[in-house]
């Protein structure tokens, strides 16, 4: 005896745009802002 398993359907195929462009965005802004802080505070800046 074998289980039935369903066919995939649209909410578990994955999807072919690039994935959380938002998300992206706000990641690169903090890390530059982060590399801002940690030079100055290393003395690289001012």
């Amino acid at each position: 005896m074998t289980a039935k398993v369903p066919k995939t359907t649209n909410a578990t195929r994955p999807s072919t745009k690039g994935p959380y462009p938002f998300r992206t965005a706000w990641f690169l802004l903090l890390l530059g802002i982060n590399f801002l802080v940690a030079a100055y505070y290393f003395h690289i800046l001012v």
